[in-house]
Formats: C-alpha cells, sequence, structure tokens
C-alpha cells in the first residue's frame, strides 16, 4: 500500500507560514538574549556562556531571516519587471 502524499500548495501560504514561523522564533531568541542580558549585568547570570549564545543566536537568526526577506522582495520586483 502507497503512503497517501499530501497535497502541495502553489499559493505560497506554505511559505508565508515558513517566514511567520521564523520571526516568531526570532522574537523567542531575542526575547531569551534580552533576558540573559538583564541577568548579567544585574549579575544574577551563573553562566556568562549563555547570554553571548543566546544573543548570537538571536543575531544570526536575524540576519537570515532579513535575508530570506530581502531575497523574497528581490523576486518579486523582478517578477514585476518581467509583467511590465
Amino acid at each position: 500500500m502507497e503512503a497517501v502524499k499530501p497535497a502541495v500548495s502553489t499559493d505560497g501560504s506554505t511559505f508565508a507560514t515558513q517566514l511567520t514561523g521564523a520571526v516568531d522564533n526570532v522574537t523567542e531568541l531575542q526575547a531569551t538574549s534580552k533576558t540573559l542580558a538583564v541577568q548579567a549585568v544585574t549579575g544574577d547570570l551563573d553562566d556568562i556562556h549563555a547570554a553571548t549564545i543566546a544573543s548570537t543566536r538571536a543575531s544570526v537568526t536575524l540576519e537570515l531571516v532579513a535575508g530570506v526577506r530581502n531575497k523574497g522582495v528581490d523576486a518579486f520586483n523582478e517578477i514585476m519587471r518581467m509583467q511590465a
């Protein structure tokens, strides 16, 4: 018996869902980074490495999401130029 494959969406909703998830992930990473930074400043943080790693993860993830967004905008603009 073959497994039934789910239908592939061609309306862009899957991409939009993935992008929304990535933005939500960035928000969570930034909140964690901010919390750990506050703990580091107030002296309540036991492991400074955790704050550094959280900050770096938030920064790299934000750069990645911004890069994907920029490529998406570039692709959209190229498609609009083709239609003109």
